[in-house]
């Protein structure tokens, strides 16, 4: 088994596949548009751009997507078309044999979250960014980000603080994702070990108490007692009650950290929002919080 995987050179091949919700081929098309003028080649997946109920596919077509994209050895990097719901469905079905042998990149966020903790599980690196859903919307930044991260080239994630950031210096392995999806596999074989991480979470239309009910999760399973940094991306389209929680979003995270030294980043740009720059889960990463800057890099 290789623990690292290899970088993407230009004219490396890129593989468009949707293990999820259905997408519409402008999207993809405007993606594989974006990929061939950064120099890669892209192949897009025989059932991608097709149909079946909620779904892009049947389980059996997303699945033998997926796996062509593990097994073919000429394609360097999986990219998921977009998320939803469904990457759970084929997970267990997957054959990992070829990832083991030979790894490449996983891309994706927000259900592909379920993704990103197998590759975990394995000891690999995977990659927090965008998805062809959302190419046409991203900002210049989250497409760059995601091209230095499959080329190996370095980069700092430096942005403006917010004054509920709990300052403090964090150096460990980056970790999470959709934080709806972390939760779901709470207790899984596909629950992580968190010793010694950043974990970073986002999510979309979730009331406040089921961001409240989550946090209480991870504080049980002891995981908020593991994790070094805590990295709050996209939070968006938050709702609340008819009769209000009685907490700011910013307030009921940080109530889970009271008697916890840890840093505590706000607002970063990671998630179901425009400026949704790549991670590189898996790797040591250095974390700077104040209430006026964040910094990310990785080590």
């Amino acid at each position: 088994m290789k623990n690292t995987i290899p970088v993407l050179q230009k004219g490396d091949l890129i593989y468009i596949t949707a293990p999820a919700k259905a997408i519409e081929e402008s999207y993809v098309r405007f993606a594989e548009n974006v990929l061939i003028e950064k120099g890669f080649r892209v192949l897009i997946s025989k059932h991608c751009l097709g149909a079946y109920h909620y779904f892009s596919g049947t389980d059996t077509e997303r699945l033998a997507d997926f796996q062509y994209g593990i097994d073919e050895p000429e394609i360097k990097a999986i990219l998921c078309a977009r998320g939803g719901y469904g990457c759970i469905r084929i997970l267990d079905q997957l054959n990992w044999a070829g990832m083991l042998r030979e790894p490449k990149w996983i891309i994706g966020f927000s259900d592909v979250t379920v993704f990103h903790q197998r590759m975990q599980r394995f000891s690999l690196q995977s990659i927090h960014g965008s998805m062809p859903l959302n190419f046409a919307e991203n900002s210049t930044e989250a497409l760059d980000t995601l091209v230095s991260a499959l080329t190996g080239e370095e980069y700092t994630i430096q942005v403006a603080g917010n004054s509920n950031n709990k300052p403090g210096t964090a150096v460990g392995k980056l970790v999470g994702g959709n934080l709806s999806i972390l939760y779901s596999l709470l207790g899984t074989d596909d629950q992580i070990d968190f010793t010694n991480t950043i974990l970073v979470v986002e999510d979309l239309a979730e009331q406040l108490y089921h961001i409240d009910r989550m946090l209480f999760a991870f504080e049980k399973a002891g995981i908020f007692n593991k994790i070094k940094g805590l990295i709050i991306g996209g939070m968006t389209d938050m709702k609340d009650t008819a009769v209000p929680f009685g907490q700011t979003l910013e307030e009921l995270i940080l109530s889970h950290f009271t008697y916890r030294n840890i840093p505590v980043a706000f607002d970063f740009p990671a998630g179901h929002i425009p400026d949704n720059r790549a991670l590189v889960f898996g790797k040591e990463h250095i974390l700077h919080v104040s209430e006026t800057e964040t910094q990310l890099k990785s080590i």
